[in-house]
């Protein structure tokens, strides 16, 4: 499935409104490499996030295979492990939409670390392509359901539990970083697909 051309666009636009936001929250943000604790436990990405990691994992084949070849190690092993429980197609990788499945979904895999961190540098491996959780995960975001949002002061306005520990209600919700759902929508309208799966199936060839 071919990667929409405005999925650039949609990420220099997230790009750029992280970096702004980095620069408001100053020492209020704690993201920094080696701090992996979002790096672990299972998360559903759409198509979009999906295509975006096959392409990265294409450009990394060519440009460095040997970390290529170790992503797709991890991801193997990680699919080895819980595979079995995986609450969808084995086969296509795509989660199960069913109550049950999303019931199941939830307890899934809750604490493996993702294939894509590299475990002796706390780094993602595929920072350069990472899914657009990823991406907001941290600052203080709007949710697109805002019953979802969690660890925020604003109702709908939810953070990453490490950041803005000191923060008031006021400084969290002037961090407020935008996320572009509309776009997002409409680049995965044009794929056509509204299949969900996770980062260890998009990872491998």
């Amino acid at each position: 499935m071919p990667l929409p051309a405005r999925d650039l666009e949609l990420v220099q636009i997230i790009d750029a409104a992280l970096a702004d936001v980095a620069r408001r929250a100053g020492p209020f943000l704690a993201c920094r490499i080696g701090c992996t604790q979002c790096c672990h436990g299972a998360f559903a990405i759409n198509a979009l996030d999906a295509e975006r990691l096959r392409a990265g994992l294409a450009e990394l084949r060519l440009s460095d295979s040997a970390r290529a070849a170790e992503i797709d190690r991890r991801a193997r092993a990680w699919l080895a492990e819980h595979g079995p429980q995986f609450p969808g197609d084995l086969k296509s990788g795509a989660l199960g939409s069913s109550p049950a499945d999303q019931a199941r979904f939830e307890d899934f895999a809750n604490a493996a670390p993702c294939p894509a961190l590299d475990p002796t540098t706390g780094r993602c491996d595929v920072y350069a392509w990472r899914p657009m959780t990823c991406r907001v995960f941290g600052p203080p975001v709007r949710a697109a359901d805002p019953g979802g949002a969690e660890n925020g002061d604003d109702e709908g306005l939810g953070h990453c539990e490490l950041c803005f520990i000191t923060a008031t209600p006021e400084q969290v919700a002037a961090c407020e970083m935008p996320v572009p759902h509309e776009l997002e929508a409409e680049l995965l309208n044009q794929m056509g697909s509204s299949a969900e799966t996770v980062v260890a199936f998009a990872l491998l060839p």
